[in-house]
């Protein structure tokens, strides 16, 4: 039970951060394109390479289920958005508007996969210490 407890917590506390992440972003460089979205997924593919890596089974920080529950799937599942970034490419490419929705689609991937890495290398190096 305290699981599903600190999963519901994450996720709430990950879903705020994203709307905050992402309304910010958009303020400030505007709404033509997902950059929110797309560094709302970057930040969180980071952290859940950093955490998998650094708590996993082979990690060096031996944590409760409970905490890496917390973390990867409560605050990185509330806080990335693989559904909005799905929404947008289709809302982008029914516009007519395919170079975006293309761009907005390698991006995404590319820079998501290079920050799970990152994180995971991190991870490595943190562990190192």
């Amino acid at each position: 039970m305290l699981t599903y407890l600190v999963v519901a917590l994450g996720g709430a506390i990950g879903s705020i951060a994203r709307l905050w992440l992402g309304m910010k972003v958009a303020l400030l460089i505007g709404w033509k394109f997902p950059w929110g979205t797309i560094l709302v997924n970057i930040l969180g593919s980071l952290v859940i390479g950093f955490v998998a890596t650094l708590t996993g089974p082979n990690g060096r920080v031996v944590v409760p289920i409970e905490a890496q529950a917390f973390v990867m799937v409560g605050l990185c599942g509330g806080f990335t958005t693989f559904s909005a970034f799905s929404l947008q490419t289709f809302e982008l490419a029914r516009d007519g508007r395919l170079l975006y929705a293309g761009a907005n689609i390698v991006l995404s991937v590319v820079l998501c996969l290079t920050a799970v890495a990152l994180g995971h290398w991190l991870a490595i190096l943190f562990g190192r210490a």
